[in-house]
This record gives structure tokens, C-alpha cells and sequence, in this order.
């Protein structure tokens, strides 16, 4: 389920060993998956290998099946310094 604003959106899901960074224990913020929609990808990803920052999921297309119709994302996965993962995505349009 997704709470949206303006945009922004939060996940809520049961657990189920996609997104887990690590065995789930208190604080239990590693399980959060915020996904923040950019207009490229590709400019945070050139940042990120200018930093040797590591991606927790390297860049890839991923295609959801929504209302009937599949959007598509181009998405990656970066995991903060407290553990919190950052899931940027540009919108790729229906097919």
C-alpha cells in the first residue's frame, strides 16, 4: 500500500525478503523503503560513483501492473548511512 502527497510516497508492507537490508531488529528503521520520483536517474547516479558510494540495487527497469495497464519505473536502490534504503525512480510511461 502506498500513502501519497503531493508525490512523495511511503510504502507499508508485510515483510517478505525483498527489501531487508538485515535481520530486522530494534530500531527497525532498516526496513524502510522510501522511493522519491526524480525527472533522471542518471545525474544521482553519476554522484554516487564519484562518491564510491555502493548501490544496494544497481539501476534497473522495473514494469508494475497498475489499473490494468503496466507502468514502468528506471530505479535504483541506495542504502543511507543509518541504513534506510532510498529507492530513486524516473517514470518510464505505460505500455
Amino acid at each position: 500500500m502506498y500513502i501519497e502527497l503531493q508525490g512523495s510516497q511511503v510504502m507499508l508492507k508485510q515483510q517478505n525478503g525483498n527489501w531487508e537490508t538485515g535481520a530486522l531488529q530494534r530500531p527497525l528503521g532498516r526496513g524502510i523503503n522510501f522511493q522519491m520520483f526524480v525527472d533522471s536517474v542518471a545525474p544521482l547516479l553519476e554522484a554516487l560513483k564519484r562518491e564510491k558510494w555502493p548501490l544496494f540495487r544497481e539501476c534497473h527497469d522495473a514494469w508494475y501492473r497498475i489499473a490494468g495497464e503496466e507502468r514502468g519505473n528506471r530505479q535504483f536502490l541506495v542504502q543511507d548511512p543509518d541504513g534506510y534504503l532510498l529507492r530513486f525512480a524516473e517514470d518510464l510511461g505505460k505500455r
